[in-house]
């Protein structure tokens, strides 16, 4: 059907192109069938979770089919005893969440879009989310996997054990390879014992570089949170604007969010440890005294990315991860890129990591043409600085015209010679990552 192609032309990037077919499987020799006849008549094929993605990764730029996830939705076992689930690619994140906790059991990786997105897509992308900072990001819980690859075949990678060393690792070489070596059909993830209390905190500066010290001074203490979560001036402007169940104090421009689990006595003496760290120059400091309103915190931060929109109708988010140290020299940075390109910058993210969302909030019908030259530049100056193009996000068809500024021509040279073994004609996930074509934005 035309709405089906049209529903499945597009992604979080606000990029689009028709594939020639969508099918919804529903086993793995469905789509190993599929892969079969696509190789045979090189024709391209995209996986497609909830296409939550913002680098354009799950686009089907070259036609073809598109694979579409969303019938492999089963959670096949949960395991208590061995620490383990087996899920399809299809289960949405928070559905997940909600089974394993259910048993008393935790899943940690938690992107921001956890009510949509799904599991396969978070490990085609390797998503990382709000509780990296202590639990690591979604490479670290997936112990093996089923996959198609591209002529068809079917291979399984690492194993149900949670050591397992033997060979290569290549559940790892998958995570993370956006859809272009192999389609993952069933998943074997690491579970942990779900923690038993759970503190959040919410604290307002006069200004970014207070804001940045007070988290700063939480990692001194040697005290790891779940999350620490930082959003600028400009940020704490639109969410003022926009989200309306919750007031932000007179002068605040920057502000924090940090949550610390584990044994109810220790969490709760580390939150305390936490909140006198956290009221030095602080306007306010808001614990929350119940999960009903830790939940309303944590709207606050996650109504940042929309909230964005009050300010500007197109906006340019990239997601550069920085080492610690270096997040207030970008900070300075961007202050520079402002005034050079003229367009306004927020900036928020995951302080404890260092993985920054930063937004370029483009003006329609006046600055597009100078974003490119300015994302260059931003991904020029964060490598600089010893940091990286993507802590969560992936490279996609978006960020691909600017891998080679941090990947040498040897090592770029070596990734597209196991793209070649893995998928010879490469049709999967074609024009993505490696691109050469003008993708710019």
């Amino acid at each position: 059907m035309p709405e089906d192609l049209a529903a499945a032309s597009y992604d979080a990037s606000k990029r689009a192109a028709k594939p020639d077919v969508v099918i919804k499987p529903l086993t793995t020799e469905e789509v190993s069938a599929i892969l079969k006849l696509a190789h045979e008549h090189s024709v391209p094929v995209y996986a497609r979770g909830a296409a939550s993605g913002v680098t354009g990764g799950a686009v089907p730029t070259k036609g073809g089919i598109v694979l579409d996830f969303s019938r492999m939705n089963r959670v096949i076992q949960i395991n208590k005893q061995n620490l383990t689930a087996v899920v399809e690619p299809g289960v949405i994140v928070s559905d997940f969440q909600v089974s394993v906790e259910k048993k008393g059991l935790f899943y940690p990786p938690d992107p921001a879009s956890a009510e949509f997105c799904t599991i396969g897509g978070n490990i085609a992308e390797c998503a990382g989310g709000l509780r990296c900072v202590k639990y690591g990001v979604t490479r670290d819980y997936v112990i093996g996997l089923e996959v198609v690859l591209a002529n068809g075949s079917i291979i399984h990678t690492g194993s149900h054990t949670l050591k397992c060393v033997t060979g290569y690792d290549l559940t790892r070489l998958f995570v993370g390879s956006e859809g272009t070596l192999g389609i993952f059909t069933k998943i074997t993830l690491r579970l942990i014992p779900k923690p038993e209390h759970r503190e959040t905190l919410i604290a307002f500066y006069p200004n970014a570089d207070t804001a940045i010290n007070a988290g700063e001074s939480i990692l001194s203490a040697n005290i790891l949170p779940t999350a620490l979560e930082f959003v600028d001036e400009t940020s704490t402007r639109a969410v003022q604007n926009y989200y309306k169940d919750f007031t932000l104090p007179a002068g605040t421009k920057a502000f924090l969010i940090v949550e610390l689990d584990g044994p109810k006595t220790d969490t709760i003496r580390l939150s305390e440890q936490v909140q006198i760290l956290l009221e030095r120059k602080s306007i306010k400091v808001i614990r929350a005294k119940d999960s009903k309103e830790a939940k309303t915190l944590w709207a606050v931060r996650k109504a940042i990315s929309p909230s964005l929109y009050s300010i500007t109708a197109q906006k340019i988010n990239e997601d550069i991860s920085l080492p610690l140290d270096q997040v207030k020299p970008m900070l300075e940075i961007n202050k520079k890129l402002e005034g050079k390109y003229g367009i306004p910058i927020a900036t928020f993210g995951h302080l404890g990591d260092g993985n920054l969302h930063i937004n370029l909030l483009v003006s329609v019908g006046g600055q597009e043409n100078v974003v490119p030259e300015a994302v260059k530049e931003l991904f020029t100056e964060a490598i600089k600085l010893g940091g990286t193009l993507s802590g969560e996000h992936g490279i996609g068809l978006t960020k691909s015209p600017y891998l080679a500024l941090e990947i040498p021509e040897r090592e770029m040279e070596i990734m597209k010679q196991l793209k070649t073994i893995f998928d010879p004609k490469g049709i999967l996930n074609p024009g993505k990552i490696f691109a050469t074509a003008d993708t710019h934005r």
